[in-house]
């Protein structure tokens, strides 16, 4: 299992978000390829991204930033938030990142979404974000009809072969991820599971990696020092347990 750590990013800065709650915002450092090449000093190979300006606006305003940490660090690098048009995605995957995210447009605009799988394969990943037992779009500011299941089955028809999935409710909120959930996906779909959203502990890494998923991704718990970066690398590798 391929552990990605992650950055936030608002107004060029690393943050990270409780419940996707803009208001409740911690700010953990200024220079973002700093804490990437943190990253890369233990071990990591991928990094997960997120423009949350761009998840609310659908706008680009941290290209300078994810340009750095695409072209600056051996990462893959892939990054989600507010890419709603072939514009938008084609500027991502043009200035040095391996694979974009979609969320909202995957929701709204099933015509773009066939033409970004059409044009870039599995380049592109869609996020699955569950509020309140629906997919919520928008930075997570509104929430759409479709449940868990129907949507990740949808998707999986329409050719999509990476699914990045997120409880909000656990997101931020260091309470342990929703392993029933993941379990689910995995059991259902014959596509790349990625887990995100309350992996809080070791053991959390070690029950995901138990699942034989894809990836996991981590946020908080590696800012506030409760998962070693390292270690659950290893435990991702199937190396020896710590």
């Amino acid at each position: 299992m391929i552990l990605f750590p992650a950055i936030d990013l608002y107004e060029g800065r690393a943050v990270r978000l409780c419940k996707g709650d803009y208001d409740r915002m911690t700010v953990y450092s200024d220079d973002p390829l700093s804490v990437a090449r943190d990253f890369v000093r233990a071990g990591a190979t991928h990094i997960h991204l997120v423009d949350l300006e761009g998840a609310r606006d659908g706008t680009t305003p941290n290209l300078a930033v994810v340009e750095q940490i695409a072209g600056q660090t051996p990462l893959f690098t892939e990054i989600g938030g507010g890419i709603r048009t072939m514009q938008v995605l084609d500027t991502y995957l043009s200035h040095g990142v391996d694979r974009a995210i979609l969320g909202t447009a995957a929701v709204n605009d099933e015509a773009f979404l066939k033409q970004a799988v059409r044009t870039y394969g599995d380049r592109i990943a869609v996020g699955v974000d569950i509020k309140n037992g629906r997919v919520a779009i928008k930075g997570w500011t509104q929430t759409s009809e479709y449940t868990l299941l129907d949507f990740c089955d949808r998707m999986v028809a329409l050719g999509v072969t990476t699914l990045i999935c997120t409880d909000i409710s656990r997101d931020g909120a260091m309470k342990g991820t929703n392993r029933p959930m993941y379990r689910t996906l995995s059991e259902r779909l014959g596509v790349r599971i990625v887990a995100s959203g309350g992996v809080s502990t070791i053991e959390d890494v070690r029950a995901l990696a138990d699942m034989d998923l894809y990836g996991a991704i981590i946020g908080r718990a590696y800012y506030t020092g409760d998962i070693c970066l390292s270690d659950a690398i290893r435990i991702g590798r199937g190396e020896a347990s710590v």
